[in-house]
């Protein structure tokens, strides 16, 4: 059953785990997956559960219905108008957003529909994102007179300055293609074909070392924060101890006699 087929009545968001992939499915289907207080509590407790996890090689954010997520519940943000609440909610979604980045495997997010707002800042938070070619993405809170500054910070890490702003102080939709191009996603896929793409990717990522993948990712985003000699120093360290692995000695020795390697995990 694909994602978008899975509806209602069921919780707010739906596990499932397939040899090392764990998929976190978005399930508010009627509300187009809108980033509630409930929403973002299941997604912090599932990632917090899944991070000590050594099991996992990769987890896969997808969505149900017909959208992928349009940011935050608007009317339940009207409902508490209170700035102490809102500064608790943005620190919630932040908190939300920075587990994604700091979640020890890749994260893939798996994009139909729209992905607006808070919904475009989820994917700007995943390490990876495939997308059917109908997505569409936007950063629309300036159309109802909210600069969406908590999406900006995702979304500026991954788009070149002047595509982000333009996204932002417009509100527009971009297409699959658009955000492809500007580095929002990684791959576009026929509607039809977008588990398969999703399963293709999360099969090469899984094809490799588990020490392998948990190192690079941390290293990846330690090393951005550095000046080029410090990420040079780090990354030289970094690359060291990964060589004194199980797993590296075995991946060489594999590669040398031409073989498979047969991962540790170690």
């Amino acid at each position: 059953m694909s994602a978008q087929q899975i509806v209602s009545d069921d919780p707010i968001l739906i596990r499932e785990e397939n040899e090392g992939v764990v998929t976190l499915t978005l399930n508010r289907p009627g509300q187009y997956n809108a980033l509630s207080e409930e929403m973002l509590h299941a997604l912090q407790q599932n990632l917090d559960e899944l991070a000590a996890d050594e099991s996992v090689r990769c987890l896969v954010i997808a969505a149900a219905g017909k959208a992928f997520c349009a940011g935050h519940d608007l009317k339940q943000m009207r409902a508490n108008p209170r700035q102490e609440y809102y500064e608790d909610l943005f620190q919630r979604c932040g908190r939300v957003m920075q587990s994604i980045v700091n979640f020890p495997v890749p994260v893939i997010a798996r994009v139909h529909g729209m992905a607006t707002a808070a919904g475009c800042q989820l994917v700007a938070s995943c390490d990876l994102a495939v997308a059917a070619q109908s997505a569409t993405f936007a950063v629309s809170g300036i159309n109802v007179g909210l600069f969406c500054s908590t999406p900006a910070v995702a979304l500026s890490r991954n788009v070149a300055p002047k595509q982000a702003f333009e996204m932002l102080v417009t509100g527009r939709f971009v297409s699959a293609s658009d955000a492809l191009s500007y580095g929002l996603i990684n791959r576009v896929s026929p509607d039809a074909e977008l588990d398969a793409a999703v399963a293709s990717l999360t099969s090469d990522i899984c094809s490799k070392s588990p020490v392998a993948i948990r190192t690079g990712k941390a290293m990846f985003a330690r090393q951005r924060s550095m000046s080029l000699e410090e990420a040079y120093a780090y990354a030289g360290q970094v690359m060291a101890c990964n060589m004194m692995a199980e797993d590296a000695a075995e991946g060489i020795d594999a590669f040398i006699g031409k073989r498979k390697p047969e991962w540790k995990g170690r």
